[in-house]
């Protein structure tokens, strides 16, 4: 049903506040987007989650930074804490393009508007916060804090920052999803016990100083990891302390972190096991709107959340590990799953709504197949450490059948408001191929390919082979390109039978870590005898919390500490990303050039021979939708930048 009652949504002034009643307020939130009440908003999410506790919540969304600073302190002095966050995006990616130019929109501002979310937002909102009242408690998450809660390396400033935790002067940082710490850190201050005692709840990070004990909990083994100033010194143990930070924070039972930062001492308390069914529908079927907030009526749509208003997430997580992303560094590797009775109630509020058409535009998570996908022996799983439960092979123990999936998708569309239910987020192709998935019953990766492609798909199928280069998929922990190829036999074949005209759509990534010149040479030569002219595309862009940014900062492999080249100047990049359009006449010349001096006269007569020149000519190139110049971070794009069938983007 549509919201009409302001009330409706949690309060963001005074006004809002004094309407429910209240005189003062338990937690005051702030945060880098504009206030959508929808559980694919990560603010909207605590911000319920700390209602259901039965806290008096408000949310100040994109307070100004540039004037007197009003909007934080208009709703006074809350009760508990303030919590911040810089929003759905790392701020960095929503602010700046891979080539550190700024953006000409914010998908997380009403009307795509730019300037209201400032560089490093947490800290910024934090450091405010902390100046403003220093005796209030300021508790940050979001994926910026999650990911940048160990010394990183950020790509924007180009070089080596501490924890999140030094720079804001926060008091405590969550990392990765909240709910669960949320719960704990809420029935200890409703206890009574003070906010700089919450030393022991899992899940959570905080600066200890020199005069304080660190505490102690005896069910939790300690790793002390290279400290922040020795990571300044020295690359190579900066990379070797990611090893130990990305395993510890894949581990069903982890061990304590310990990092010495500007005298004091940075503690990461271990995650917590895997939310459990019932807890990851609490979650998604509290009361929201689904709706942005009323004051954007007049402001213009909010583009994030037009892409994903008709979308249904029904899992979290992702036991890829791709070098390149970051989703299990925040979601985690092991798969969260909603009940199909929760995705059905969450299906019904959609197609209740107004303005409902009939379609809904994904059925999916970051990554679309991972529905309800676990290890058969939980034993097993507990005591694993391997980063990727598919790389470089299927784990034997990893139930990866898709018969739920393909019933769920069978039972969504048997509701009588919906006409098609589409799959916007990105499918795992290796998955679906029997030579590759070779526990899996080939009948039923071809059930659910078969499904996928008849009822789910408008016009094209898209998936992310990445790159054509064994060496560089080994790195990036995605299997080799041959298992694409035997995908794409499979989806023609049912093309065919089913006498479809689909289209599938290949993603790819340029100057990745270990990928040279001829790499990309190669890819463009092979893409092209497949019949692609390749549109999705894009350069990599580091982003802290994965194996390809400490490589790429460090120049070694944090698993080997083996040396690892990596493009790194624009000229470099600019050339490695330019072999995607080997089809445009400016580009011909330069690539036969290029080609010539490495000796490779093989790459040049099959991508640019002489007589296709006039040929190539004559042809308009398809457009090109994601240059060099304005694409996204894969992580990011897959999991919260879904769009509408047919204006597809990764």
């Amino acid at each position: 049903m549509q919201a009409n009652k302001l009330s409706d949504w949690l309060p963001t002034t005074k006004r809002e506040v004094k309407i429910r009643g209240w005189e003062e307020l338990d937690v005051i939130l702030f945060s880098g987007d504009a206030y959508v009440d929808h559980p694919s908003f990560g603010p909207a999410v605590i911000g319920r989650i700390l209602e259901s506790y039965g806290l008096k919540v408000a949310i100040v969304p994109q307070p100004s930074v540039h004037d007197d600073l009003q909007d934080f302190t208009k709703l006074g002095t809350p009760k508990l804490f303030f919590g911040v966050t810089g929003g759905c995006m790392d701020p960095m990616v929503s602010n700046y393009t891979a080539s550190k130019k700024r953006r000409d929109k914010d998908a997380y501002t009403p009307n795509g508007d730019k300037g209201f979310r400032p560089d490093y937002a947490t800290s910024v909102y934090s450091n405010i916060l902390k100046e403003k009242f220093p005796d209030v408690p300021v508790l940050i998450g979001g994926i910026e804090a999650s990911l940048r809660r160990v010394t990183h390396y950020d790509y924007w400033s180009d070089k080596l920052m501490p924890t999140i935790l030094e720079t804001s002067k926060a008091d405590m940082l969550v990392y990765g999803m909240g709910e669960q710490p949320l719960r704990e850190v809420v029935k200890l201050l409703q206890k009574g016990v003070p906010f700089s005692s919450l030393r022991t709840i899992k899940q959570t990070a905080f600066l200890v100083h020199k005069n304080e004990s660190i505490p102690k909990n005896k069910n939790w083994d300690d790793v002390e990891i290279e400290s922040h100033e020795v990571c300044l010194k020295n690359k190579k143990k900066f990379a070797s302390n990611f090893k130990i930070i990305e395993q510890e924070s894949n581990k069903l039972k982890a061990r304590r972190i310990f990092q010495g930062v500007n005298g004091k001492t940075l503690v990461i308390n271990p995650p917590y096991p895997t939310m459990t069914e019932k807890e990851i529908d609490a979650s998604f079927d509290l009361p929201y709107t689904r709706l942005p907030h009323p004051k954007y009526n007049k402001r213009g749509p909010i583009p994030a959340f037009e892409m994903i208003k008709t979308s249904i997430n029904i899992h979290r997580g992702c036991f890829g590990g791709c070098s390149f992303c970051t989703i299990s560094a925040h979601q985690g590797k092991f798969i969260a799953s909603r009940s199909k009775e929760s995705i059905l109630k969450e299906v019904d509020k959609v197609a209740s709504m107004p303005d409902f058409k009939g379609y809904l535009s994904d059925i999916g998570g970051p990554s679309a197949n991972m529905y309800q996908m676990k290890g058969k022996v939980q034993s097993i799983c507990d005591k694993c450490v391997a980063p990727s439960c598919i790389s470089p092979v299927i784990c034997s123990n990893l139930d990866t059948s898709h018969k739920p999936l393909t019933e769920l998708y069978q039972a969504v569309d048997s509701h009588p408001k919906v006409k098609k239910s589409f799959i916007g987020s990105g499918i795992r192709h290796d998955m679906l191929v029997p030579e590759f998935n070779k526990n899996a019953d080939p009948k039923e990766l071809d059930d659910y390919t078969e499904e996928v492609m008849t009822k789910h798909v408008s016009g094209r199928l898209k998936v992310a082979p990445e790159h054509t280069s064994d060496p560089v998929l080994k790195l990036m922990r995605k299997p080799s390109f041959q298992y694409f190829h035997k995908f794409k036999e499979r989806f023609d074949r049912i093309n065919i039978k089913k006498k479809l005209k689909l289209q599938l759509i290949p993603y790819f990534i340029s100057n990745h870590p270990a990928c040279e010149v001829e790499d990309m040479a190669n890819l463009a030569a092979e893409t092209k005898n497949m019949g692609f002219q390749l549109e999705q595309v894009q350069g990599f862009t580091p982003t802290p919390m994965t194996v390809a940014t400490v490589i790429y900062y460090s120049g070694y492999h944090p698993y080997t500490l083996k040396p690892t080249k990596t493009p790194k100047s624009r000229k470099e990049k600019e050339e490695q990303h330019r072999f995607f359009f080997w089809y445009k006449k400016e580009n011909r010349g330069w690539i036969r050039k290029t080609l010539s001096k490495l000796g490779r006269k093989d790459l040049v007569e099959a991508l640019v021979p002489e007589e296709e020149n006039n040929t190539w000519k004559s042809i308009k190139p398809k457009k090109v939708n994601n240059t060099f110049d304005n694409a996204i971070p894969a992580h990011h794009s897959r999991s919260k930048k879904k769009r509408k069938p047919r204006k597809k983007r990764r």
